[in-house]
């Protein structure tokens, strides 16, 4: 008999969540990872095929929420194609020591502890708030056994890498690491040139629940020769193109399916492809795809005619706003119906908490607007709204839908600007 369990993940203790985790599937259960305060109907006992295996919520790369089902042996797999990966870097996985300061209930940090259970590696949970404090951070892991010596491998999203860049004892910690694996979104320019600069072995990377994490990577010898993208595919990965230039993915590691609004749905078409909704190109470096993410299909807006990919405004106002010295830390670009142009983006901004808002606002706003007036009309946001609580979710991705019913709300409430 198939046996589901719900298994709430504490970031406080991921070690005891993980360790349940490990136990559940030795006796062939499926495992349902939930958040404190997010619980998604689980789907019914009786469509589940065989455990062992893992449950996780998604909806970063394929659009619209759901959860997915991804059995053990996939997981397997997933390591076993990251160790192979490592090993043309001439680096032995079970010598490694890996560093997780990503959520347990999310894939990426799921797969950095899985990885460590097969490959005989080192492992060691970091807590979400110690990236904040680096002098903390060197001092706690100064404690772990053997931390000058094993070579060491970090996950992280551009959000947690933006903080450690910008503190001298952070970029000093992050030299520190032998692969730096950076996914969730796409890196601000401004970060790819401060890590080139303090020779940083950033990996950047693409992965998603529904293929069991890292599906490509960049090396990092590449990324300091100045490559741009997420890299070539992991050995068991193909990649393609669909007609409206949206990833695909093939691979022997594909979720076996996705509960979404009552329904059991499949990862792939008749084929063996997952379709992802990330807009991509795809060009051939030594002999094989490298891939570069462009943004969105599903987040993509179309102003007075010309298609508009919000993650690449999203990116070039945080690289030119760090240029001129303005304190953004955050900003989302979402689309509001326009009568003569169909859709026009606005932006949703959030501060440094070292600003005084009520006193400085105003003339931050204006430089904003003022530094957008050269970029194309179709590109150039019509609104600009502070918003103190913006912030991606825990594994680095904007909860789009999220933020279009908190926009919603407060034109609703307050109308449009002037």
């Amino acid at each position: 008999m198939t046996n589901l369990v719900l298994l709430q993940c504490d970031p406080s203790c991921p070690h005891i969540s993980a360790s349940r985790i490990a136990r559940e599937m030795q006796s062939r259960a499926w495992v349902q990872l939930q958040t404190i305060g997010d619980f998604m109907v689980p789907p019914p006992v009786s469509i589940l095929p065989p455990g062992p295996g893992v449950i996780l919520p998604t909806g970063g790369s394929s659009g619209g929420r759901g959860l997915c089902l991804q059995p053990r042996c996939h997981l397997d797999r997933s390591a076993a194609a990251t160790a192979a990966w490592l090993r043309t870097i001439d680096l032995a996985p079970a010598d490694c020591l890996i560093l997780n300061p990503l959520p347990l209930h999310h894939i990426s940090g799921l797969m950095s502890w899985w990885r460590s259970h097969c490959w005989g590696a080192s492992h060691h949970w970091l807590s979400a708030s110690l990236l904040k404090q680096p002098l903390e951070l060197e001092r706690s892991c100064a404690l772990i056994p053997n931390w000058e010596v094993d070579p060491v491998l970090l996950s992280l999203v551009p959000t947690q890498l933006g903080r450690l860049l910008e503190n001298p004892i952070g970029l000093r910690w992050l030299q520190r690491c032998a692969v730096i694996w950076v996914g969730g979104a796409i890196l601000p320019r401004w970060m790819v040139q401060c890590a080139r600069e303090a020779r940083l072995r950033l990996a950047p990377c693409y992965g998603a629940t529904e293929t069991a994490a890292m599906a490509t990577a960049q090396t990092p010898q590449a990324f300091l020769a100045g490559e741009g993208g997420c890299g070539c595919p992991l050995e068991d990965v193909e990649l393609k193109l669909a007609a409206n230039g949206a990833l695909q993915i093939r691979c022997n590691r594909l979720g076996v399916g996705l509960w979404r609004n009552g329904q059991l749905e499949t990862v792939q078409d008749p084929n063996g492809w997952w379709h992802s909704s990330d807009a991509a190109r795809l060009t051939v470096v030594n002999g094989c795809y490298h891939l570069l993410v462009e943004g969105r299909i599903d987040g993509a807006l179309l102003s007075g005619g010309e298609t508009v990919f919000p993650e690449q405004l999203e990116r070039r106002l945080l690289d030119q706003a760090k240029a001129a010295s303005l304190p953004l830390a955050a900003v989302l670009v979402l689309a509001i119906p326009e009568r003569e142009w169909g859709e026009r983006p606005v932006a949703l901004v959030r501060w440094h908490d070292s600003i005084d808002i009520d006193k400085h606002q105003s003339e931050h706003l204006e430089s904003l607007q003022l530094m957008v007036r050269s970029w194309p009309p179709a590109e150039r946001p019509l609104y600009w709204y502070h918003c103190s609580e913006l912030r991606p979710g825990p594994a680095g991705k904007w909860q789009r839908e999220f933020w279009r019913c908190w926009l919603r709300h407060r034109i609703l409430v307050k109308g449009r600007p002037n």
